[in-house]
């Protein structure tokens, strides 16, 4: 982070949020139209954490993490999840090696996890007890393999994809593994004039030329700022009063949340609302969050912490109808879209 190491708090959070703006303009020469998706997947790297990127195929969501790689200066790796996947496979296994002199030992051979950005491509079409093998690589950045610990690079992130129209042959996530992704990321469909320019841009002779912004180092400095950035007794309450609102069965829960919620959110989902809202704070070179980040950022925070009850999905209720409902409430300010 040495460029933007400065004495001055303010001056070095207005250079980082240059930093970043750079970064996301770089990013959107190749991922047109996807504005928001960009600035929640730098979001949940900002904040050392994991992103699920959902949405239908063909929406650049592979595209995405290869791009983050390059303009990042990390080292990505990509895992196709299939049906067929086994643990060892991302993980990587121990093998029996034969050498010169005749003598036999175990070598350890690294799986495509022993990188910084790793891309689980259709994460849920694998079984369950490969998805796990990602559990405590998400949680504690190393993997126990044949009994000995083994460190994942730094800094380390999962981005994984699902493609929500395909059911056949899936395996829905657990709460737990959903629960260690900082943010869900919905792709949607680009708009008329977004489409047009993505025509244009990826059917010619060329494709658009990203280049380095950031290295690994200036992002785990970054990574360092957020949670150095001051922010407000009032936004903490804020946080509080949301997350807590949402877990039905407590003291302080919503009324909508008894009526339509059967489990809500922990709290993962308070500490990922006050890292996000630093890091949104901070690409937009605002030195403190506030109560508009904390809305803005309620969707892809709890959406995926929570689950209506077989009621609610009967009368046609979302989730997303009672998250902006909770903000609406609880932060009076407009849900964010």
């Amino acid at each position: 982070m040495s460029e933007i190491e400065q004495d001055d708090p303010v001056a070095t959070i207005e250079a980082a949020g240059q930093r970043l703006r750079d970064a996301r303009e770089m990013l959107s020469r190749r991922i047109i139209g996807q504005d928001r998706v960009l600035d929640l997947s730098l979001i949940a790297l900002l904040c050392g954490g994991h992103g699920l990127l959902v949405g239908a195929p063909g929406l650049a969501k592979t595209r995405l993490v290869d791009t983050l790689g390059t303009v990042l200066g990390l080292d990505s790796k990509r895992v196709q999840f299939t049906p067929d996947l086994m643990p060892a496979d991302i993980l990587g296994a121990e093998v029996l090696e034969t050498g010169k002199d005749g003598s036999r030992a175990f070598k350890f051979i690294e799986g495509p996890v022993f990188c910084q950005l790793l891309m689980a491509d259709e994460i849920n079409r694998a079984s369950p007890r490969t998805q796990s093998a990602l559990l405590q690589a998400m949680q504690e950045g190393q993997v126990t393999i044949a009994g000995a610990q083994r460190p994942l690079a730094r800094p380390f992130h999962v981005l994984a994809t699902q493609n929500p129209i395909e059911q056949e042959g899936t395996y829905p996530l657990p709460e737990a593994q959903l629960d260690r992704f900082l943010v869900q990321i919905d792709v949607d469909f680009p708009d008329r004039a977004a489409e047009r320019d993505i025509i244009l841009a990826t059917t010619g002779a060329t494709d658009a030329d990203v280049t380095g912004v950031l290295d690994a180092g200036e992002l785990m400095g970054m990574q360092a700022l957020v949670r150095r950035m001051p922010v407000g007794d009032a936004v903490v309450e804020a946080i509080l009063d949301l997350v807590r609102a949402a877990r039905p069965g407590t003291p302080d829960s919503a009324a909508v949340t008894d009526e339509a919620v059967s489990w809500g959110p922990g709290p993962r989902a308070a500490q990922a609302l006050m890292l996000a809202s630093r890091a949104r704070a901070l690409i937009e070179g605002r030195l403190v969050p506030d109560a508009g980040d904390v809305a803005a950022l309620a969707r892809p925070v709890l959406k995926h912490r929570m689950a209506l009850s077989f009621a609610a999905r009967a009368e046609g209720r979302s989730v997303e109808d009672v998250i902006d409902q909770l903000v609406a409430d609880h932060l009076r300010v407009e849900a964010a879209a």
